[in-house]
């Protein structure tokens, strides 16, 4: 880690907290939307380890593990650098929606261009300003429109140090999880960057036992880093190397039997589908032995449509 810490042009050096406002864009009405970083910098060198959350504007839950982190004083490490974006994403965070104004995903918009779309502009900012200065990174999500995720910590099984960073952060579960073009995860990856995403609960909803498991994974790594002395103890994590959603075979109201975080054997019932009137009756059955990981908690489903994510190895 070098002396000073440079992002846009200002200078952070050891011992010092500051926060940098990156100027993205202006809105329609000239209001001008800054992304803020916050940057702890102990005395004594060590790793730059970068924690986001709000990457899609309505993932509230990844927002407020690294709020309650920067107000507990757990981002302020004894050695190395924590680099905090609690709101990646302002602009979808103020209109509680995933993406930005032009519609587009900003972790499929990876590496960005300056002169592109406003998400590749954002993960333009992104690359350019802070993942030259970081070492290691925590992506925190949260589940899509009324599907629930259970805490997990998902990296690619075949990146060593992702893996072994996974393993550090005891999470209830832990997934292998690909590398997808043009995201985040994978455009740091390229740079030379490990980064682990979290997921838990539902957009726009608080999970109080997934937003305190987070901060305890984080805490976690940062002691496996040398960062700080002590962190809490790691669950009993539940490892697997596969995962898929099971989808619906009919329209109707889907009633789940099984719940978030729970194990079953092959073959067993995950949940049925029913119609208003009383003449369906279609059974979910689980495929493999494994564990339920995502649930859908919209009722009314149509034929298609992902119910359950279902985590297993084979």
């Amino acid at each position: 880690m070098p002396d000073t810490i440079t992002i846009s042009k200002q200078k952070i050096g050891l011992g010092e907290h500051k926060i940098v406002n990156l100027n993205i864009a202006r809105l329609p009405t000239y209001t001008v939307i800054d992304l803020p970083v916050l940057v702890y910098r102990a005395k004594e060198d060590g790793p730059v380890l970068l924690l986001t959350g709000g990457l899609h504007g309505d993932e509230v839950n990844g927002v407020e593990i690294v709020r309650r982190m920067i107000e507990r004083e757990i981002v302020i490490p004894a050695r190395g650098t924590v680099i905090a974006l609690p709101i990646v994403n302002i602009y979808g965070f103020i209109q509680n929606s995933r993406g930005l104004p032009d519609g587009k995903d900003i972790n499929r918009s990876f590496p960005g261009a300056k002169g592109g779309s406003l998400a590749k502009l954002l993960a333009y900012t992104l690359m350019n300003q802070i993942i030259p200065q970081v070492d290691y990174g925590i992506d925190f999500h949260t589940g899509g429109s009324a599907r629930a995720n259970y805490p997990q910590i998902r990296c690619s099984f075949n990146a060593k140090t992702a893996k072994e960073l996974a393993i550090a952060m005891g999470s209830p579960v832990m997934l292998h999880s690909s590398l997808i073009s043009k995201s985040f995860r994978s455009a740091a990856n390229k740079k030379g960057v490990d980064i682990l995403v979290y997921e838990t609960g539902e957009s726009l909803r608080y999970d109080e036992e997934g937003i305190e498991e987070g901060i305890n994974g984080t805490q976690r790594v940062m002691k496996h880093l040398g960062m700080i002395e002590d962190a809490p103890e790691p669950n009993d994590t539940k490892i697997f190397n596969k995962s898929t959603w099971i989808r619906t075979k009919n329209a109707g109201l889907f009633i789940p039997k099984a719940e978030l975080g729970e194990e079953l054997n092959k073959r067993q019932v995950l949940g049925s589908i029913k119609d208003p009137y009383g003449e369906l009756n279609s059974r979910v059955i689980a495929p493999y032995d494994g564990m339920v990981i995502g649930l859908n908690n919209c009722p009314v489903v149509n034929k298609g449509d992902a119910l359950i994510h279902y985590a297993y190895n084979k």
